[in-house]
């Protein structure tokens, strides 16, 4: 069987066995309709991308036929004078159209969306790589930039970044309290932290590049955007993150365990790296409480680390209550907040990453995490799965872009308040995400959404409760469906007799004996 995967499974990064024979529990109909929800989600996407394909050809043959309209009026026999003329008119023409370009895009302000299908979202990216919710033929959510476009057209933004800060005009120049033009400091290639880029196809590509020395907190933050011409620089600034606390609120009822090791990952990055961080804890019921409470305990007298919080609340388990009271319990003024679960992994580039991509009044933060499958079929071929920080990879048979959830988010108090928080009427697991982040969309701040290599989701057992509405328990086994493994290992777990019985069959064809 292992012989047969390695000559005709699809190529992976990595030696993988066919999944789910070291003694799993689970019957072909279960993977019959795993795979089924997964090739409906396929089938949607495609019916989309063949809509969007469509849309593309129409606005490019208006363009044509608006082009040759304007060819069409351009009269004979104009003097020399009346061309340059012209040509000069063409020039302000064509600069007062790139301009109203910037103007019309979601660059500076956001933009009211009737739905989350309405929103554009940013690809990421650094020097050497980048991460893509549109995958294409490779379905790789991490790769080097391979065609030489790609390639160049990261180069030249990033060299267009460091131009901006380098040769700052007048308006940007760093000038001190007294308004004192302050010493330069130049950057280099190696600065360059991370960006985001996405293209609205009827007006241009935003690129926001962050830059940041070894060693400072502050980061240099450029906005570009290249309206169907020439990149036009934005703006430039300054941002320090130095002073920036992050409320970290985590909504918890039992799962001890799973608390236990976001614990750990907690104490790693945030108490000994980070150390700008306070730590929410919403408890839901009695059991485990004092479990958590020794943790949190242990952990204070260990490190001296005593910025968290503990609540407790004897009631039915909700994710939107518990985020909800997290934020409100606050009384420290402003702040601004990391909605999280307990089965999230990040690093200290995602609490930067939280930081640069909020500003009160003017945009909140939600990335697209990397869902990692089931370990257990992943690496079915090893006695023991890896551990965590060795199941952190990008590649398409370990996990996903989980494009679907919205319920990780950094946003400020003062925002989260005025939208109205969330709606408090939705019980149990999902929904309330969803509608904080349609609120967000409906509204005037920019919604800022990209895949973030730093933030994992780790697998988990998932049990829907009877308790659900139709709706909840539907997105429940969606969810449920997209965690346990890619497309193809699903598809070799379902016909795993019949590749077995291919086996038996070449094998007495070689040696003439049953296989075994």
């Amino acid at each position: 069987l292992l012989m047969y995967l390695l000559e005709c499974a699809p190529q992976t990064d990595g030696n993988a066995a066919l999944p789910g024979l070291a003694g799993d529990g689970y019957g072909k109909e279960y993977y019959q309709a795993l795979l089924q929800e997964q090739e409906e989600h396929h089938q949607t996407r495609a019916a989309s991308l063949k809509r969007q394909i469509a849309q593309l050809k129409q606005e490019l043959q208006e363009m044509s036929e608006k082009v040759k309209t304007l060819q069409d009026r351009k009269g004979p026999g104009l003097s020399p004078a009346s061309h340059v003329g012209n040509k000069e008119q063409t020039s302000n023409d064509l600069l007062e159209f790139l301009h109203s370009q910037i103007d019309k895009a979601e660059v500076a302000t956001g933009a009211k969306l009737p739905s989350e299908y309405s929103v554009v979202p940013f690809e990421s990216f650094t020097s050497m790589k980048v991460f893509q919710l549109e995958m294409g033929l490779t379905r790789h959510p991490e790769e080097k930039p391979v065609r030489k476009d790609r390639r160049d057209e990261f180069a030249e933004v990033i060299e267009a970044g460091l131009e901006v800060i380098n040769n700052p005009d007048e308006e940007d120049e760093v000038r001190d309290k007294d308004g004192n033009i302050g010493m330069h400091e130049m950057y280099s290639e190696s600065d360059f932290v991370e960006g985001y880029y996405r293209t609205e196809r009827d007006k241009g590509t935003q690129y926001e590049l962050f830059f940041k020395k070894e060693n400072h907190d502050r980061f240099q933050h450029v906005t570009l955007f290249r309206p169907f011409g020439p990149l036009m620089k934005v703006k430039r600034e300054a941002i320090d993150t130095s002073e920036q606390i992050i409320n970290i609120i985590v909504p918890l009822s039992q799962r001890t365990e799973a608390f236990s090791q976001f614990i750990q990952n907690f104490r790693d990055v945030c108490i000994q790296q980070d150390r700008r961080i306070h730590l929410t804890v919403v408890y839901f019921g009695q059991s485990g409480l004092s479990e958590v409470r020794t943790i949190l305990e242990a952990v204070a007298s260990e490190t001296h680390f005593h910025n968290y919080t503990l609540l407790s609340l004897d009631e039915e388990f909700s994710r939107g209550r518990g985020l909800d009271m997290g934020a409100r319990n606050w009384d420290k003024g402003e702040v601004l907040m990391f909605f999280c679960d307990v089965d999230i992994y990040f690093t200290l580039e995602f609490l930067n990453s939280c930081r640069l991509n909020t500003e009160p009044g003017r945009k909140v933060f939600y990335p697209v995490v990397f869902s990692l499958y089931n370990p257990a079929i992943v690496y079915a071929n090893q006695d023991v799965p890896p551990s965590i920080e060795q199941q952190l990879i990008h590649k398409k048979d370990s996990g996903f872009w989980r494009d679907f959830g919205f319920g990780m988010t950094c946003q400020y108090r003062s925002d989260f308040l005025a939208i109205g928080g969330f709606d408090l009427d939705v019980k149990g697991w999902g929904g309330e995400d969803v509608h904080l982040y349609r609120k967000y969309l409906h509204s005037d701040l920019m919604v800022i959404r990209t895949p973030v290599p730093s933030l994992f989701h780790l697998w988990h057992e998932k049990q829907c409760a009877d308790e659900l509405t139709p709706e909840q328990y539907r997105m429940c086994i969606q969810s449920k469906a997209m965690n346990e493994a890619s497309h193809s290992y699903l598809g070799m777990l379902v016909f795993r007799e019949e590749i077995e019985a291919h086996l038996r069959k070449q094998a007495f064809r070689t040696t003439g004996e049953p296989g075994e």
